[in-house]
């Protein structure tokens, strides 16, 4: 009996003992399918998290004899990624939008109508009745909209009407009263249109949208926290972890940042500057903002604007409006001077760029300006439309092409019809891309189009949209693997802004941020890719989304 007992203890010493040599961590997951998206795109079962970030990835067996956690998840085989990171967005944007009408898939100026109309009975003292999302593309007559209805339904109000691609807008005559807009007014860089006999339409492109949008008012500070929160929701939803929101000014900036040091803005953010003179003045005295939380460190600029209102600049005229070719939203010279003034700073310069005259001009100036520095990791937003002789620029220059795969698939059914068939080949055309640079940023470009990234995925490995048209994908020959989508939405989305050293991978010393689904987006039908949901969110190893 005696010889027992001591044998008893000696064993519950020699455990003790084993159990005290294993280092404590805050969180263990194993039995998972880990896509660590690493070097070598390896996988593994399992991971621990210590004060934020991993420590280690493996096997269940392993890491459980090695750790102690004060949480542990058994993930029951679930498929696990790094957070997804999109690329190219309009956060602080959406946020502020989600009171307007959403117009988002409207067949028609009547069904616009109808929206707006719901939207006025919800939201009835609002100064001004906003929505967001009409392409007349998806209309049976495809005409602009004028402001004609708007005047006799709305009189009294201001209305400011933005189309999808956020590059045109169709306001009433209380708006254009408001702003000061006539048939005289000045405009460079955009159009305030005119009918037949002279008179405006309420239709106004690019620049000249702004002559409204910039009347109207902000929201609170309050306001706009509660809106920015509720945005973050949406985004923790759809296992967005990180953002790179483009175009914004310093107060924004220092608003979403006050709110990220209180904890309540857990999202990380990568935000592009307005080059205004405000901006360079303070941000380039300064020098960038570096921190896990956010990163201020670019300036998004605009060559020009977007194919389905026809401001993209174009080498030769659009095929449906052969007197036409769009415009530079500002000159060659203004864009030259701001490119040499980057170029001597630490910042990167992302230029929006849609026609293949934009993008020439653009990477030409930048290769003057970089003179050979291959690795600041300027940013061609979008690379729209990019002509085979200026292909080769983005790796010769090291420019990065930031593209939103959904672009293509919801333009595919009129692109054509802008741009001929033989341009329409060079469009959209991301593996050519991802060949030239090595590398693609994969956003959405929310809320010109849906936040949930998936989407974007599904787009660029199927080159299909929603209802999986075409069945054979658009120009297949342009579509990227899902190990690179993959890659685009996370450790190349952060190479993109100088972070894949903090963030984009599951391997030790990373921001431990991760999303869980049920679905393996790599070996899955490809119809599954759009309704794959999210099962968790995580932040530095907290949960911040848990599907109800």
């Amino acid at each position: 009996m005696g010889q027992k007992l001591g044998a008893a203890l000696v064993a519950l010493s020699a455990l003790a003992g084993c159990q005290g040599s294993r280092e404590s961590v805050d969180l263990l997951v194993t039995n998972a399918t880990v896509y660590t998206v690493d070097s070598t795109f390896a996988k593994a079962e399992a991971f621990a998290v210590k004060d934020g970030k991993f420590v280690a990835v493996g096997s269940s067996a392993d890491l459980k004899s090695r750790f102690s956690a004060t949480k542990e998840i058994d993930a029951q085989g679930q498929f696990v990624y790094p957070g997804f990171y999109d690329a190219h967005c309009h956060f602080y944007r959406y946020a502020l939008a989600l009171p307007s009408a959403d117009l988002v898939g409207t067949t028609s100026w009547k069904a616009v109508i109808q929206k707006l109309q719901e939207n006025r009975r919800q939201y009835p003292q609002a100064a001004w009745l906003t929505g967001r999302g009409w392409d007349q593309n998806d209309w049976a007559n495809k005409q602009f909209p004028t402001k004609d209805t708007l005047d006799i339904l709305f009189p009294d109000v201001p209305v400011l009407l933005t189309r999808v691609d956020g590059h045109a807008a169709v306001v009433n005559q209380k708006a254009l009263d408001l702003a000061g807009v006539t048939t005289s007014t000045p405009i460079s860089g955009g159009t305030i249109t005119r009918d037949a006999q002279g008179r405006l339409t309420g239709l106004l492109v690019d620049n000249a949208t702004r002559l409204v949008s910039s009347k109207i008012p902000d929201p609170t500070p309050a306001e706009t926290a509660r809106l920015l929160l509720q945005a973050q929701q949406n985004c923790l939803a759809v296992g967005l972890t990180s953002l790179a929101d483009a175009g914004l000014d310093r107060a924004d900036i220092e608003q979403m940042a006050a709110l990220q040091q209180d904890g309540q803005l857990k999202l990380r953010l990568n935000v592009m500057l307005n080059p205004t003179p405000a901006n360079r003045t303070h941000y380039l005295k300064n020098g960038p903002i570096l921190t896990d939380q956010l990163t201020v460190s670019s300036f998004k600029v605009y060559a020009d604007g977007a194919l389905g209102s026809r401001g993209a600049c174009l080498v030769e005229p659009y095929a449906d409006k052969p007197k036409e070719t769009g415009f530079l939203l500002s000159t060659e010279k203004e864009y030259r001077a701001l490119a040499k003034e980057l170029a001597a700073s630490k910042f990167q310069m992302n230029t929006h760029a849609i026609g293949d005259s934009a993008n020439r001009i653009i990477l030409n100036i930048y290769g003057e300006a970089l003179t050979g520095q291959k690795d600041r990791r300027w940013r061609i937003e979008h690379a729209q439309v990019v002509t085979p002789a200026d292909m080769p620029k983005f790796g010769q220059f090291g420019i990065v092409p930031s593209v939103q795969p959904t672009h293509a698939t919801s333009d595919m059914y009129w692109a054509g019809e802008r741009l001929g068939k033989a341009r329409l080949a060079t469009a959209y055309a991301y593996a050519e891309l991802l060949k030239q640079y090595g590398q693609l940023a994969l956003g959405s470009d929310f809320p010109v189009e849906d936040i949930n990234p998936l989407y974007g995925f599904h787009s660029a490995v199927a080159r299909q949209d929603a209802k999986n048209y075409p069945a054979n994908g658009f120009q297949m020959e342009n579509a990227i693997s899902r190990p690179d989508a993959l890659r685009g939405m996370t450790t190349w989305a952060a190479h993109a802004g100088f972070e894949e050293q903090r963030k984009g991978q599951i391997k030790p010393g990373m921001l431990a941020d991760f999303v869980m689904l049920s679905t393996d987006l790599i070996t899955a039908p490809k119809e599954q890719l759009r309704t794959a949901s999210v099962l968790e969110t995580w932040i530095s190893g907290q949960q911040v989304f848990k599907k109800k």
